[in-house]
């Protein structure tokens, strides 16, 4: 068989009740998600996900991370599998579908395969990558991370979230340890469908965006140490105020994120303030600062000015200031010629698109550096995301899902 016609669909009526399904396990407060990383919640939609893989015939492998591979055959046993996924979990007050669209609409790629009746020479493999997000256990992109050899097994388990808790240890508790090795498996490339996250596709009036680059990251979080005292009775010139040490480094976070546009980006995230009581100056603050460029030079310029300007803050107001990098990635450049088989797909189909580099990181941005990796991108309703106000569209979801379809059946080759 030729490759497929544009007259081929998936059933964007199944995509979007998959979706709402999901959206069911681990429900926010405000119609989103809190399907955070090894939660029961993220156990329970680990269990759906996979019932859903085998009731497609797929069979499922899962590593010592938690990641989950649920393989379609192909027609040559010796073939590398085509991959194509994302993460299934949540932000604490995150969307219904940052990730969660990824995974499904690769499932569902699958299911219309299926319908279709068609085969292809390529294994096809649907990933769930484990703590893309990073809320509980940083760094984001966690268990990808392992697989494309940044970080080591041992490394990741000992992570650990506010409450004490160990990656290794809620990872066994929610009873996803597999037994693959991590980061044995090959690929012969590997798709990754996802909201923009930021507001350009809609502002421009496209269908789809295809992810030329993404943008390198640090995240560096800075502990400053001052001194408890009573907010009433300690006079103004005798304090030692790290929550004013924390104010002043997230103005100078932002002035140097301006300083280097276009193409920059940095604001202070994840707050900690010790003890945390309304008549008690703040004796020790613990932040992260996301600073993020696509351009290697200024994010590393950037890196260097906030972390002078934390220590001449720190030094002016007596304060003790340590710094960790307890994130990073360099900016991504994803292979130019699934970069133009996403185009291709997209014209064949009649959708508007545009190049595009991608603001947030992704498990795609890992695994890049072991096999050839794209990203296809659909709108979200004014940008929103990691909110559980975040927003798309049925049809914007069925289109970026389509394009997934077609450029995957063009790599993994159909046959029949």
């Amino acid at each position: 068989m030729s490759t497929p016609g544009a007259n081929l669909r998936i059933n964007s009526a199944r995509l979007w009740d998959s979706l709402d399904q999901m959206a069911q396990i681990g429900p926010g407060v405000a119609g989103g998600c809190n399907r955070q990383t090894l939660t029961d919640a993220d156990g329970e939609g680990r269990h759906l996900f996979k019932r859903w893989c085998e009731a497609a015939g797929m069979t499922m492998g899962v590593d010592t991370m938690g990641n989950m591979f649920a393989t379609r055959a192909g027609a040559d046993p010796t073939a590398l599998p085509v991959y194509m996924g994302s993460h299934l979990d949540t932000q604490p007050t995150g969307g219904r579908y940052d990730g969660v669209l990824g995974v499904l609409g690769a499932l569902e790629v699958v299911r219309s395969m299926n319908d279709l009746g068609i085969k292809t020479k390529h294994p096809i493999v649907v990933t769930n990558w484990t703590n893309e997000e990073g809320a509980r256990f940083a760094p984001a992109m966690l268990a990808s991370g392992v697989f494309a050899g940044l970080h080591t097994q041992d490394y990741a388990y000992g992570r650990a979230d506010l409450d004490g808790k160990k990656f290794g240890d809620e990872l066994a508790r929610i009873g996803w340890v597999g037994d693959e090795v991590v980061g044995a498996r090959k690929m012969h490339a590997m798709f990754e469908l996802h909201i923009e996250q930021g507001p350009i596709l809609e502002a421009e009036g496209k269908d789809i965006g295809v992810v030329t680059h993404g943008q390198g990251l640090w995240w560096l979080e800075i502990t400053l140490t001052g001194k408890d005292a009573h907010t009433g009775s300690t006079p103004m010139n005798m304090r030692v105020n790290a929550g004013l040490g924390m104010a002043r480094i997230t103005e100078r976070v932002h002035q140097i994120a301006m300083g280097h546009q276009p193409g920059a980006v940095g604001a202070v995230g994840q707050v900690k303030v010790f003890p945390n009581s309304r008549n008690v100056i703040p004796g020790k603050v613990i932040f992260t600062v996301d600073i993020r460029s696509p351009d290697q030079t200024k994010l590393d310029l950037m890196r260097g000015e906030v972390e002078r300007a934390a220590h001449a803050v720190a030094a002016e107001l007596g304060l003790g200031c340590a710094i960790e990098a307890v994130g990073h990635f360099d900016p991504v450049t994803f292979d130019a010629g699934l970069v133009t088989v996403v185009r291709g797909a997209a014209e064949k189909l009649g959708l508007s698109h545009m190049d595009i580099i991608s603001g947030a990181g992704h498990d795609a941005c890992w695994i890049n550096r072991v096999a050839p990796t794209v990203m296809v991108m659909c709108p979200c309703v004014g940008g929103l995301s990691h909110n559980e106000a975040e927003e798309i569209s049925p049809q914007w979801a069925a289109a970026g899902t389509d394009v997934l379809f077609h450029a995957v059946l063009e790599t993994a080759i159909v046959v029949g």
